[in-house]
């Protein structure tokens, strides 16, 4: 008789409760990502968390298993993997060790075989013996439906995997459990809180959208960014810090290739306050940019634009023209200030540059050429030239 499973007590009494674990362990929930958990908890459901990177999602698998005591399993997912490194492999070397060890024993095995065939069909028998639990590896996913103790299982970037992995995934999202066709199927005694992320790189299907909860995490407001950075007890002044984060919600607003995540700004925080910075300034925060934008191009647009962010009234000098490059162009730097009718007419400098002979009279070859006299040929010069072109010595049927 099967025993009956064990009472699971729930982890959160309430969608409060969440949001106060939570912050006890630096995580600042809102009330609608809260109850996502709250719910997950509840209806054993997965939870697929989309966003753009450096938004909390993979932060919110390693909080839940703080704020429920379970064991933090992760499956970091990439292109081109594939089944084996997701759920289980065979042990390929202890299996060869254990043939080697036993090559006496399969030898007493055939011993008395009378045939080739008999002695096949001996050792055939056997397989099952080197496909056992003792020689299988599990990887995160069969190790989640294994294990003995509650798990928070992790599978961080899901849109980076290939489908195939994808279509792996749904037997354990929606049933709890895992086929593995030499042993049959383990089912979890106690379901684990399964969290999926994905940075929305490629579509996921609607079979594993299906089976889970869903929540979409975007930047913070400002308040809560802020209130974040609090709890990171990063080292940096309350209006500084209030200042900063505004500096950063205004890169974001920039056509950057990546904007800053909330990371980037807590270790922006961290590195001005290792700087001692007493006061946000732009040349401080110019030489320290490279914290939260990670690209070349990004870094241009973000040190042009820093001044006004600091300070919506700062006057910024307009850029020089002049190349530098020695070339000779002849490109004089006017500012709009200096433009004037006082100036020359470009159209009537354009106009003297185009008269005629204003090279030279030798440039380009003689400005005059005497032409060649035209030759007159009379009718009957040149019906002997045409003729002369059939004689007889010409091929009959051959022309030229």
């Amino acid at each position: 008789m099967k025993a009956p499973a064990p009472e699971i007590v729930p982890d959160f009494a309430s969608v409060t409760e969440v949001i106060t674990r939570f912050a006890e362990h630096g995580y600042i929930a809102d009330d609608r990502l809260a109850t996502t958990v709250f719910l997950q908890t509840r209806l054993e459901k997965p939870v697929l968390l989309e966003g753009p990177a450096g938004v909390g999602k993979t932060e919110l698998a390693k909080t839940l298993a703080l704020a429920t005591g379970r064991k933090l399993l992760r499956l970091q997912c990439y292109e081109g993997q594939d089944e084996t490194k997701a759920l289980y492999e065979w042990d390929y070397g202890k299996q060869l060790l254990y043939t080697q060890v036993l090559k006496e024993k399969i030898g007493q095995l055939v011993a008395d075989a009378a045939t080739l065939g008999e002695a096949v069909d001996r050792i055939a028998a056997q397989e099952s013996v080197f496909f056992s639990e003792r020689f299988l590896a599990p990887r995160p996913l069969l190790d989640a439906i294994r294990s003995e103790q509650p798990v928070v299982l992790l599978i961080d970037e899901v849109d980076r995997a290939d489908e195939a992995l994808e279509a792996v995934l749904l037997e354990l999202l929606g049933e709890n459990q895992v086929s593995v066709p030499e042993l049959g199927t383990f089912t979890a005694t106690t379901p684990p809180y399964v969290v999926l992320t994905s940075n929305n790189t490629r579509d996921l299907s609607a079979a594993l959208k299906r089976r889970c909860l869903h929540s979409f995490l975007d930047y913070p407001t400002a308040e809560r960014e802020l209130e974040i950075v609090r709890t990171k007890d990063t080292g940096l002044a309350e209006s500084l810090a209030e200042q900063l984060v505004k500096v950063v919600r205004g890169l974001r607003d920039l056509d950057l290739r990546k904007s800053p995540s909330i990371s980037e700004t807590i270790d922006w925080a961290r590195t001005l306050a290792v700087l001692g910075a007493s006061e946000l300034t732009a040349k401080l925060l110019s030489d320290t940019v490279s914290v939260v934008v990670k690209y070349d191009k990004d870094v241009s647009k973000a040190v042009e634009a820093l001044p006004k962010l600091i300070d919506p009234n700062a006057e910024i000098a307009e850029p020089e023209h002049g190349h530098g490059h020695g070339h000779g162009h002849g490109h004089v730097a006017v500012s709009l200030a200096e433009e004037d009718d006082s100036g020359p007419d470009g159209k009537a400098i354009r106009v003297a540059k185009d008269a005629p002979g204003r090279h030279g009279e030798n440039y380009g070859g003689p400005t005059s050429v005497t032409p060649t006299p035209v030759q007159t040929v009379s009718s009957s010069q040149g019906s002997r030239s045409f003729a002369k072109g059939f004689g007889k010595n010409r091929r009959p049927g051959k022309i030229g």
